[in-house]
């Protein structure tokens, strides 16, 4: 059986002398690993279009345990992540963190969708790493079934104010008096809050369109990743060399 699909290129594993096992994250299917035999040797029609982060046009063929890489056309390589430690750290966490959410099918297209636009303002520098760590970090885990409640404070119904509690395990808010009464500190300012609600919300295209002070984007990026990693329920092996990178 063939099967032709475009994918983004998230894990590389080296087997034997010249061959890789790749994971790779296509629109229509999830997540597929599959065998890009040959595909290190240097003359082999497969080495650009199978390197990480490389998104391609997958030939593939079901063998015995997996599908085998005929032919990859590369569609698009982000040459600006190798430019930056700090841009490859983050691309490799975002890859970690949707393979850990294990899109099925047609899921993977949204998240293939976020993932692409990530690495293309990480790669061109157009956005603070903060950022577009952020906005991919909520995006993702809301758009694969774990969206928070960011309406309004759960116990008053309050909509706005100086200061707001984010609870990461359940994914609610709580205003600044009411949280004092459950003996939580206030973890969001409205800046911060203001931005969690735009990216959970907005559409696509708008997601990373917008501009926040430097303290507000400290609360956001803690809110964001207490969040998904409590949504997760696992640890992240690339994210304590990644926040080493942006401290």
């Amino acid at each position: 059986m063939q099967l032709v699909t475009p994918g983004l290129v998230l894990r590389e594993v080296k087997l034997g002398e010249a061959d890789r096992i790749l994971t790779i994250l296509t629109p229509e299917h999830g997540m597929l690993t599959v065998s890009a035999k040959g595909s290190l040797r240097l003359k082999s029609k497969l080495f650009s279009g199978c390197g990480l982060f490389c998104y391609s046009e997958f030939t593939l063929f079901a063998g015995k345990n997996m599908y085998q890489v005929d032919e990859a056309q590369v569609k698009r390589v982000f040459f600006g992540l190798r430019e930056r430690m700090e841009a490859t750290a983050l691309a490799m966490y975002m890859a970690e963190l949707a393979m850990a959410l294990k899109p099925m099918e047609q899921e993977g297209a949204t998240l293939l969708r976020l993932l692409l636009n990530s690495l293309y303002l990480l790669s061109e520098g157009k956005k603070d790493l903060r950022q577009i760590k952020a906005v991919y970090e909520l995006r993702a885990v809301c758009e694969s079934g774990f969206r928070p409640n960011l309406l309004c404070c759960e116990s008053c119904h309050r909509y706005d104010g100086p200061g707001f509690y984010f609870d990461p395990v359940e994914g609610r808010l709580l205003c600044q008096e009411c949280a004092k009464s459950h003996n939580r500190p206030s973890n969001l300012d409205l800046g911060a809050l203001t931005a969690l609600r735009h990216i959970a919300l907005v559409e696509d295209k708008r997601i990373f369109s917008f501009s926040i002070s430097e303290q507000s984007l400290a609360y956001l990026g803690k809110a964001t990743q207490s969040y998904a990693l409590c949504q997760l329920d696992k640890p992240m092996k690339t994210l304590d060399f990644l926040n080493t990178m942006l401290s």
